[in-house]
């Protein structure tokens, strides 16, 4: 049975290295997922892996529901494990994987009606649209995979598992690794196999996989062993209270893919090598990041616990720390990307064009990487508190307004090109870190007498 960790004693840093160490593990083989996607991607064409991007830039709008349920159960699930009412936690639980399965039927339906136009959008007529749009409608069928897996695994994070997850990541990506030359490229002499869709066919049946193995860790999971009786037919009150903190959540990170429909939507007039490049510079971008994310990630379940059981001083030395350690990693990250971004980008890709503008990216988003993981970290403390609706309107302030004005800014106004739509994310980021720090203030003034150790 999965034993769960009271994050309610014991030193801080430790939890973080208990926390953090396997969920960064567990990032580093889902970002390398999604660098072998982008390689293979990069064998067959630069429309195809510029194909690549907008398609998964659409089809993460329903993924982020799965984020926001991540959230949403590891903040009320390890609320209920601070104050030691385990039938509540398992209540909760088996209401999420519930609320999981039917949020994933209702968004794929969605996103078969809505994704070609959202495409339409975001991508200029010709081959990289084209291979975009099939690539989508495969992908579809991931969608389950996603959110079912992501809102089980918020139960076993606020009881500190992490590992789970972590395991999964791992076998997924070596699925990948085979499944991907397999599918696309076939068996000679034996099967021709299916192009590029089978990238996207490849990650349908590794994300299945994570779904049921995560599924099984949840049922084997303390929480679960607890003697109140498991109820998985949805109830009002539990779904009304998982729908409050998932929405504003999955709505900022749908904000989120919304700023990235308007990078897309600038960059499309400067051509596919400027997509593709974006494309690209993300998978590195989030490679460098990872630590951070670990770190951010186990934030929430150690605020959520020790809100739960009103240990307020280990929720402001929580804070702190992960913020300390993660500006610290970041600073070097930093530097790699300034030094290697040029390198970093022609791993992926041989066209000239392609590494210029992705090393332009890379340099630029070097310097916000610590303004990035506070504004991070920021997020998960609110959601810990159960005021995720405040993440929103940070959300939409920063990705929505803020990168509208400033790319149009930078690029109509003062003609800057590529790089103009790259100082225009990094000043709404800025913004946003600002916003999100007043705020945090003001919430933790209110429910926790501060936010300062």
């Amino acid at each position: 049975m999965a034993k769960g960790q009271d994050l309610t004693t014991g030193p801080i840093s430790g939890h973080f290295r208990t926390l953090a160490i396997p969920m960064a593990i567990g990032m580093v083989f889902t970002t390398l997922y999604n660098v072998v996607d982008t390689f293979y991607a990069g064998m067959l064409s630069t429309d195809a892996q510029a194909g690549l991007a907008v398609s998964f830039q659409v089809f993460f709008v329903m993924v982020a529901f799965g984020f926001g349920l991540n959230s949403a159960m590891s903040a009320l699930v390890g609320k209920a494990l601070g104050e030691k009412r385990g039938g509540q936690a398992k209540r909760i639980a088996c209401q999420g994987i519930s609320y999981a399965v039917i949020a994933s039927v209702i968004l794929g339906i969605a996103g078969y009606l809505v994704g070609p136009a959202l495409l339409a959008l975001i991508s200029a007529p010709g081959a990289y649209r084209d291979a975009g749009e099939a690539y989508y409608f495969v992908l579809l069928l991931a969608v389950p995979g996603f959110i079912v897996a992501f809102g089980a695994n918020g139960i076993l994070g606020a009881e500190g598992d992490m590992k789970s997850m972590q395991r999964a990541q791992i076998a997924a990506f070596f699925v990948n690794l085979v499944l991907n030359p397999l599918l696309i490229f076939g068996i000679p002499g034996v099967w021709g196999g299916i192009g590029f869709n089978g990238i996207a066919l490849s990650t349908v049946i590794s994300q299945t996989g994570v779904m049921v193995y995560i599924l099984m860790q949840v049922m084997k999971s303390d929480i679960m062993a607890d003697a109140q009786e498991l109820v998985f037919a949805p109830r009002a009150k539990w779904i009304w209270e998982i729908t409050q903190q998932a929405i504003p959540t999955a709505f900022t990170m749908m904000v989120m893919m919304i700023a990235g429909f308007v990078v897309q939507y600038f960059l499309k007039e400067f051509n596919g090598s400027a997509v593709a490049a974006y494309g690209i510079g993300l998978r590195v971008e989030q490679l460098i990041l990872l630590p951070g994310f670990g770190l951010t990630g186990a934030l929430l379940p150690i605020v959520a616990q020790n809100y739960g059981a009103q240990n307020f001083d280990r929720v402001r030395e929580a804070v702190a720390f992960c913020c300390k350690a993660g500006v610290a990693l970041m600073f070097a990250g930093s530097l790699v990307l300034w030094v290697a971004a040029p390198y970093l980008m022609a791993i992926f890709s041989a066209d000239p064009e392609v590494i210029r503008i992705g090393a332009q990216y890379l340099r630029v988003d070097g310097f916000i990487l610590p303004v990035y993981i506070v504004l991070f970290a920021m997020n998960s403390f609110l959601q810990a508190l159960q005021k995720p609706i405040w993440t929103l309107w940070i959300g939409i302030f920063r990705q929505g307004i803020g990168v509208l004005l400033f790319i149009w800014l930078f690029v109509r106004v003062f003609e800057m090109g590529t790089l103009g739509v790259w100082l225009g994310i990094a000043v709404s980021v800025t913004l946003g870190l600002i916003m999100s720090l007043i705020v945090s203030a003001w919430v933790a003034r209110d429910k926790i007498g501060g936010i300062r150790a």
